[in-house]
């Protein structure tokens, strides 16, 4: 709140064992309070270690990394870290451990030592936010993909975290749950100034964060706003990565000669692209 980054990160270098190459590589990042930022890059770019390392999972091999303030290779801190900035994975079934939905969402709570009856008004706000109230008695096998992810995030959120880190939380969902996981996570940062790492490798997805980091090699290659980075297609094939769909798609009229903005990031800005070029298109 005092100005000091949400996120920090210096010099942060990892390797999974002493003598193996870089996982990641003289990273420095600074995250500020209530960001939605998403992290791209193919399969070994680092994007997943960072991850763990923002949790405290792992621990910085050189350099630091900062949450709130708290330096995660302080064992007394760790656990306040971990609330701080709450992880999600990308399998919803190990997060998940009671026969009830809000036995499930308790669980944490238990484990941090919150008395029992200060639980229920915070199972009832968590389950509220991740709109998942209707099915707090509904066993979570019976779920699907997208709602037991949500009620993964609803254990996270009953512990007030005030950061949330994503790690591909949407790679096993159909693309109903990656809708409804990407919603729940985008109100919870517009409306609870709840800070957002979403590690995804979906394009689509990282349109809709305020920042957008792309990894490669364990460093970061790349950090702008959606539109700054989808805009180097180029750049992001060399490291081999894609655009967004519809911004391929409107670089490909744009190749046809067609007037088109090449920017274009979702269907509601093609559309609107298609209504000025054609205002009866689309009518209605």
């Amino acid at each position: 709140m005092n100005g000091v980054p949400h996120i920090q990160v210096t010099d942060l270098t990892y390797r999974y064992e002493p003598d193996a190459p870089k996982a990641l590589d003289t990273i420095n990042l600074s995250v500020p309070r209530g960001q939605f930022v998403a992290i791209l890059g193919h399969n070994g770019s680092g994007k997943s270690t960072l991850a763990k390392l923002l949790n405290g999972l792992f621990l910085p091999t050189e350099g630091t990394v900062h949450i709130s303030g708290m330096d995660t290779r302080d064992d007394d801190k760790i656990w306040d870290i971990r609330r701080t900035a709450g992880m999600v994975f990308q399998n919803p079934d190990n997060q998940l451990v009671a026969t009830e939905v809000y036995d499930d969402v308790a669980f944490g709570l238990e484990n941090i030592g919150v008395p029992p009856d200060d639980m229920p008004p915070r199972i009832d706000e968590a389950l509220a936010l991740t709109g998942m109230s209707e099915f707090k008695n509904r066993a979570p096998h019976l779920l699907s993909g997208g709602q037991k992810q949500r009620v993964a995030i609803a254990g996270i959120l009953a512990m007030h975290p005030e950061a949330l880190i994503l790690d591909e939380a949407t790679a096993m969902l159909d693309p109903q749950g990656r809708k409804e996981v990407l919603q729940t996570v985008r109100r919870l940062n517009e409306e609870q100034g709840i800070t957002v790492v979403w590690i995804t490798h979906f394009m689509e997805e990282a349109t809709h964060a305020q920042r957008v980091l792309v990894m490669d090699h364990g460093q970061i290659a790349m950090d702008g706003s959606p539109r700054e980075i989808f805009a180097q297609v180029d750049r992001l094939r060399d490291l081999r990565l894609d655009v967004p769909p519809m911004t391929q798609l409107a670089r490909l009229l744009k190749e046809r000669d067609i007037d088109i903005a090449p920017d274009v990031l979702n269907v509601e800005e093609l559309v609107k692209e298609v209504k000025r070029l054609c205002p009866l298109c689309l009518k209605n």
